[in-house]
């Protein structure tokens, strides 16, 4: 997939607790894809190697129909084993510049930032910033404080790059975040662990849908 195609509006973070394990997220994954969730990123923390592989391998089978990039959270070594679309990396994980150079000019590479010191250090070679959260989480226990919509407005107005929000985001409090400028949004709870994710999917997609080609 050529990075300058890339939609970020609704990114799901596969979460295997929620989803049920593997399978579940595979499920999940599929449903999504098939109603409008546009990026999906395997993310386990607790994970060994062996099983972050093969879910990949199995979620990307299960994208390919859509047209739907699979991106991988933070394993860079996975994401070349089974040729993932790309690599998502946060502050304290191998450095962009350095993960950039090990998955070549044509893959997707996503920065995790929360404040403006972060902001200011972003290298060359990244397409795009995960901003937050933006507000209160519970699927990250080590995540950063809450920055309000506002914070983030302040973000993606010194950002060079797309800026998809992330952190307690619901069909009924994302439109704010395109009006602050979001790319996209990205989300957890709100698909994974949902009775019937393909719905969930389809709601926030037409909330995203309504007000994002206005902002």
């Amino acid at each position: 997939m050529k990075r300058k195609t890339l939609d970020l509006s609704l990114y799901l973070v596969l979460d295997p607790d929620l989803c049920g394990g593997p399978e579940g997220m595979v499920r999940t994954a599929r449903l999504a894809a098939a109603s409008g969730a546009t990026v999906v990123q395997l993310r386990a923390p607790g994970w060994k190697k062996r099983q972050w592989l093969e879910t990949a391998i199995a979620l990307k089978a299960a994208l390919r129909p859509f047209g739907v990039p699979l991106i991988v959270n933070d394993h860079v070594d996975v994401a070349l084993a089974m040729d993932a679309d790309g690599v998502h990396v946060g502050q304290e994980d191998l450095p962009p510049a350095e993960a950039r150079r090990l998955i070549g000019p044509d893959k997707i590479l996503g920065l995790s930032v929360s404040s403006a010191a972060h902001l200011a250090g972003v290298p060359d070679g990244v397409d795009y910033l995960g901003v937050g959260p933006v507000y209160p989480t519970g699927t990250k226990p080590d995540a950063a404080p809450v920055l309000g919509v506002a914070a983030l407005a302040g973000r993606v107005a010194s950002a060079r790059l797309p800026v998809v929000a992330i952190g307690g985001i619901r069909g009924d409090n994302c439109a704010a975040l395109f009006a602050a400028g979001a790319r996209g949004v990205a989300v957890v709870s709100a698909i994974c662990g949902q009775p019937d994710p393909a719905a969930a999917t389809l709601a926030l997609r037409g909330t995203i849908d309504e007000f994002l080609p206005s902002c």
